[in-house]
C-alpha cells in the first residue's frame, strides 16, 4: 500500500475557527465528495459554524418560511425541510463512503442519531428519537424540544451535509421558520437546558463518539 493509499483510509478532521459562509461550505462539500468518489481524497468530518441563515431542504414547504427578511435563505440540496444555522450551533458535515461500511441510508441516519444521543449523554442530557419526527428531542415534561437536526444527501454512497447541535445559539432566530415543519414543538440548547459548555468541549466529545459509532 502506498503512502497516498494509507492516507486515504483515514478520515480528515477539520474544525473551522470562524463562521463559514454557506455557499462556500456547499462548494467545498461538493468538491470533496467528488474527490472521495474518484479516490483522490480521504473522507472528511468538518466541524463548523455558519453566520445566521436559513436553509431549505428538498421537502421544504414555502409556508414554513415565516420571515424571509430575517436572514438569508439558501436551497441546501439535502433532505428535510427548513432549518436555522448560526453562531453557537455546532454543525458537523460528514463526508464518508458508505460502501466501506453499510450502504443503507436508514442505517446511516440511525447512526447519526446515535452519535448525537451518545454525545448528549456525556453531558448528562437525555436525547431521544421520535419515530414520527426527524432529529433528536429532549422531553421537558410539559413539552418536547428539538436539540439537534439531521439533514443528509448521498451521492454514489458518499454522504454529505450532516447534523447541527444547539450549544448556545440565539433561539429567537428560529422564529423566522417552522423548524423542520413541526409547529407543535420547540427548540432547545445546552445552555437553555442549564448545561453551560464550551464549543471545544463539545467538539472533543463529538470526535470521540464519532469513532465509537462509525467503526
Amino acid at each position: 500500500m502506498t503512502q497516498q493509499e494509507q492516507d486515504l483510509t483515514k478520515p480528515d478532521l477539520i474544525i473551522s475557527d470562524s463562521p463559514v459562509p454557506y455557499e462556500e461550505a456547499l462548494s467545498i462539500m461538493e468538491q470533496r465528495v467528488a474527490d472521495i468518489i474518484d479516490g483522490k481524497a480521504p473522507e472528511l468530518i468538518w466541524l463548523l459554524e455558519h453566520p445566521p441563515l436559513y436553509t431549505a431542504g428538498t421537502s421544504s414547504d414555502e409556508t414554513d418560511l415565516l420571515d424571509a427578511r430575517k436572514f438569508p435563505v439558501y436551497k441546501a440540496g439535502r433532505g428535510g425541510q427548513y432549518t436555522y444555522h448560526g453562531p453557537g450551533q455546532r454543525v458537523a458535515y460528514v463526508m464518508i463512503d458508505l460502501k466501506k461500511r453499510t450502504p443503507d441510508l436508514k442505517h446511516y441516519i440511525y447512526l447519526l442519531e446515535q452519535w448525537i444521543i451518545n454525545t448528549l449523554n456525556r453531558f448528562n442530557i437525555t436525547g431521544e428519537r421520535r419515530s414520527e419526527r426527524i432529529g433528536i428531542w429532549v422531553d421537558r415534561g410539559h413539552r418536547e424540544d428539538k436539540i439537534a437536526a439531521i439533514g443528509v444527501r448521498v451521492r454514489k454512497w458518499v454522504t454529505f451535509h450532516g447534523i447541527s447541535l444547539n450549544i448556545e445559539p440565539d433561539l429567537t432566530h428560529f422564529s423566522g421558520i417552522v423548524p423542520c415543519g413541526i409547529k407543535e414543538h420547540g427548540v432547545t440548547s445546552f445552555i437553555d437546558l442549564g448545561h453551560p459548555v464550551t464549543m471545544a468541549e463539545v467538539d472533543r466529545v463529538l470526535i470521540e463518539e464519532f469513532y465509537k459509532v462509525f467503526t
